[in-house]
C-alpha cells in the first residue's frame, strides 16, 4: 500500500486506514458506554463482542507489511488522556469477575500463569488505541497507522486478546451450565501457583444471576 493510499482517508471510505479507524473508534466510544454502567446486566457478552470486533482490526494489521511512519521521531501530543475513572468505573461493574488468570507468553515454556484484570486490561487497550487515534485527526494518517502495528504487537494485541479468552470464558460458562468454583479472594498482587483455580468466592452467583438473565438462560 503507497503513502498516498494511506493518506486519502476523505477520497475512499473504504480504503484501509479509515476502516481501522473506524473500528478502534467504535471501540473506544462503546467501551466508554459500558463503563458508564446503565446496563450493567448485559456488560459482559456486550464487551465479548466489541473486543472481538477490535482483534478483527488488530489481525488486519498484524497481517499488513510494516508501515514506515513519515517522520523519525513521533510528534510531541501532549499529555495522555486519563483513563482512570474509566478503569475504576468499569473494575466496579465486574466485581467479582474482574480477575483472571492469564499466561503471558504460551511459548515460553514452564511460565507460570499471572493474575490480571479485565478493568486494567481494557483501560490499557484505550491508552494504546487514543494515542494513535490523536495522531489520526491531526492529520498523520501513517503516523497513526504505524502506532496502531506497533502497539499491537507490543502490548494491546496480547492484552486485547487476554481479555477476550477471559470473556469468553465467563460467557461460556453460562451457556454451557457450568458455573465457576469459588474463586477464593485471587487478586493481581498474589502468586498464582499458591492458589490456582481461585478469582472471586462469589463468581459463580454473579453469573448466575447477573449474566445468565441477560443471555435468556435464567432458570
Amino acid at each position: 500500500m503507497s503513502d498516498a493510499t494511506l493518506h486519502a482517508t476523505t477520497q475512499d471510505p473504504d480504503s484501509f486506514a479509515v476502516q481501522i479507524s473506524d473500528q478502534i473508534e467504535s471501540f473506544i466510544v462503546a467501551v466508554t458506554e459500558v463503563a458508564k454502567g446503565d446496563e450493567p446486566d448485559s456488560a459482559v457478552p456486550f464487551l465479548l463482542l466489541e473486543v472481538s470486533q477490535l482483534l478483527l482490526a488488530g489481525g488486519r494489521l498484524g497481517a499488513h507489511e510494516d508501515i514506515v511512519p513519515d517522520e523519525r521521531y513521533e510528534p510531541d501530543l501532549g499529555p495522555e488522556p486519563d483513563v482512570d475513572e474509566l478503569r475504576e468505573r468499569l473494575a466496579k461493574m465486574l466485581e467479582p469477575v474482574d480477575v483472571y488468570s492469564e499466561v503471558f507468553d504460551p511459548y515460553e515454556p514452564r511460565k507460570a500463569p499471572v493474575a490480571a484484570r479485565i478493568s486494567d486490561d481494557l483501560a490499557d487497550v484505550i491508552t494504546d488505541l487514543r494515542h494513535g487515534m490523536a495522531h489520526y485527526r491531526a492529520g498523520r494518517v501513517t503516523e497513526a497507522l504505524w502506532w496502531w502495528q506497533f502497539s499491537y504487537f507490543s502490548n494491546w494485541g496480547s492484552t486485547a486478546s487476554a481479555t477476550l479468552r477471559a470473556l469468553q470464558s465467563l460467557v461460556a460458562h453460562v451457556r454451557l451450565d457450568q458455573p465457576l468454583q469459588d474463586l477464593d479472594g485471587l487478586d493481581t498482587d498474589e502468586d498464582l501457583a499458591a492458589g490456582e483455580g481461585s478469582l472471586e468466592e462469589e463468581a459463580g452467583k454473579v453469573m448466575a444471576e447477573e449474566i445468565a438473565g441477560p443471555l435468556g438462560l435464567r432458570p
